[in-house]
């Protein structure tokens, strides 16, 4: 390369000249692909090179199942309450408010209804971005009002889980939502109104030890963590080794406790089939 020479050593591009590469343009995937941000948002937030299924929340969810991400929202404005003045780092009220303003929402989850595939359906999805989706008093409440809506008007459920399972600044307050989210749903299986759970990375504690396992099917994308306890403890309470692939999405296909595991872009499509199916009526392209 002859014709490649420097006149001077060293750096010469100033502080001031210098262009950092704006943050956010570039994905790269925990197997170290790397794939452009729009890229990654057309092709639902999965990694095409190695089908990696990126963490999104409910505003992405919603605009993949609902017809031209056209609903309405139900409960927008509940917010959690401090009844047990909860302390730990910071105050309860703290955090919330801390967990608000950074993601703009009211609580970790979010229920909307509105038509799929010119279908109506009611989707609650949770949010992991707020306090680790953790599922206190407005979850629940929010879960058990969507069940009662789709009671009322006799639509077909969906909820979408990802979560860190119960909040702890709500202590027995939200442990008491496993209960009453499960009344709610065996409700709906009494009206024959059809309940479609999906499993999203990660789903454990008590999401899944209530809602997340009570739908007529059980679905999950793929690689999803689901589990009840962390797989450290689980580990040290039977004092043996885990199987390899324990507590994944296609571990838990194996052995009975999903329905079936579907691609992001094709989710739209699958739950429409299942519905079509149990509602005996034409399939729908």
């Amino acid at each position: 390369m002859s014709w490649f020479k420097r006149k001077t050593k060293g750096i010469t591009t100033t502080t001031e000249e210098k262009k950092d590469t704006p943050r956010g343009l570039w994905y790269k995937s925990p197997t170290g692909k790397i794939v452009d941000a729009e890229e990654l948002e057309k092709n639902f937030y999965v990694s095409p090179e190695d089908g990696y299924h990126v963490r999104i929340g409910s505003k992405e969810y919603f605009e993949i199942l609902f017809d031209d991400n056209k609903f309405k929202e139900l409960d927008e404005n509940l917010e959690s309450k401090d009844p047990l003045k909860f302390e730990d780092t910071k105050k309860y009220p703290e955090r919330l408010k801390s967990a608000q303003d950074k993601t703009q929402l009211k609580d970790a989850v979010r229920v909307g209804v509105g038509k799929s595939k010119g279908k109506d359906l009611v989707v609650a999805c949770m949010d992991f971005a707020f306090i680790g989706g953790s599922m206190g008093s407005v979850v629940g409440e929010k879960i058990a009002r969507a069940a009662d809506y789709s009671l009322k008007n006799n639509i077909p459920l969906m909820v979408i889980s990802k979560s860190g399972g119960a909040r702890m600044m709500e202590a027995a307050l939200s442990l008491m939502q496993l209960a009453k989210t499960s009344v709610k749903l065996a409700q709906l299986a009494d009206a024959q109104i059809p309940y479609i759970s999906l499993c999203t990375d990660p789903t454990t504690g008590g999401t899944t030890a209530s809602f997340a396992m009570l739908g007529d099917i059980n679905i999950s994308e793929p690689g999803a963590l689901i589990g009840f306890a962390g797989p450290r403890i689980v580990r040290d309470t039977t004092g043996k080794e885990l199987p390899e692939g324990f507590q994944t999405a296609e571990f838990l296909l194996e052995h009975g406790f999903l329905d079936f595991i579907t691609v992001r872009k094709e989710l739209k499509n699958k739950v429409n089939q299942y519905l079509d199916l149990i509602l005996n009526q034409p399939l729908r392209a």
